[in-house]
């Protein structure tokens, strides 16, 4: 597997190309954005035409897309993978996506023989440049293990959590509890100030105890207490990725009443807290 496909070229994308060259491959793209496209053919990429053009070309195609709604039409569109890729291609969608929506994909395109990975990423675009992103894995074992050299490349961390539709469920899961530590961290913080106390300190003694989470002890310190919050990471991006948690509650009828009320919440801050605003800004959102 040496020349590998990356089909939408923005933050995330852009960077799990250049971190692919470094590791070796030979990297080629498509975005329909002029401007993104003329970008990496700056880093020496070849750029493709059309998806369907990119996909028969490579032996590994990533997909770096912000919806199941684009995947589904990257995937079965005129100028699409169906309508180009060879078989034996292995696809990787590291978007996260519906896992219904992912398992129709992989589905279809296994009718193909065209083997699917969905590998959902945390870590962001810096995380894509410098290879240092985690992604946790839905596939069979032996795709994995075949896509196993290319994802080393563009990632510090793997998980493989079990088949296909397996990663979209667990990056849902993991978002929705993101969000719900994102909301409790930040009444925690108001709870500290209120009492007269440095929420900074508190965290601290948080830090040491049971109370902790990656948000006190990585996104506070990072974006928050120091008022960055410049993750790279929206509210419009987490408020998607939300909706998918509490539409997989919904379909699956488990009985989740505090994730219902995180979906809420988040749902609820939409017209106080912008899409385009960091997603960390939710801590500061009161539920009023």
């Amino acid at each position: 597997m040496k020349t590998i496909g990356v089909a939408g070229l923005g933050n995330m994308g852009r960077g799990m190309a250049l971190s692919l060259q470094r590791g070796g491959f030979t990297v080629a793209g498509f975005d329909p954005s002029p401007a993104a496209a003329d970008n990496m053919a700056r880093e020496n990429v070849q750029i493709f035409a059309s998806v369907a053009a990119l996909a028969a070309a490579v032996d590994v195609l990533i997909l770096s897309l912000p919806t199941s709604d684009v995947v589904e039409a990257v995937v079965f569109g005129t100028e699409g993978i169906l309508a180009g890729a060879r078989p034996g291609l292995l696809v990787v969608d590291t978007s996260t996506a519906d896992p219904a929506s992912t398992r129709k994909v992989a589905a279809a395109l296994a009718e193909k023989s065209i083997r699917f990975v969905d590998a959902p990423v945390s870590g962001g675009p810096k995380g894509a440049a410098t290879g240092t992103m985690t992604m946790v894995l839905g596939g069979s074992a032996e795709d994995v293990a075949a896509v196993t050299p290319v994802l080393e490349a563009m990632s510090a961390k793997r998980v493989h959590v079990g088949p296909v539709g397996a990663g979209h469920v667990t990056k849902l899961l993991n978002n929705l509890m993101c969000g719900a530590h994102l909301i409790v961290a930040g009444e925690a913080a108001r709870i500290a100030a209120e009492a007269g106390l440095d929420p900074r300190q508190i965290f601290e003694g948080i830090n040491a105890g049971s109370g902790r989470s990656g948000i006190t002890q990585a996104n506070y310190p990072t974006w928050i207490f120091n008022d960055a919050f410049d993750s790279g990471f929206t509210m419009k991006l987490m408020r998607k990725d939300l909706r998918l948690a509490m539409g997989l509650v919904s379909e699956l009828g488990t009985a989740a009443p505090l994730a219902s009320e995180v979906g809420r919440l988040w749902a609820a801050s939409a017209p106080v807290v912008a899409d385009d605003a960091d997603f960390n800004r939710i801590v500061q959102f009161t539920g009023k």
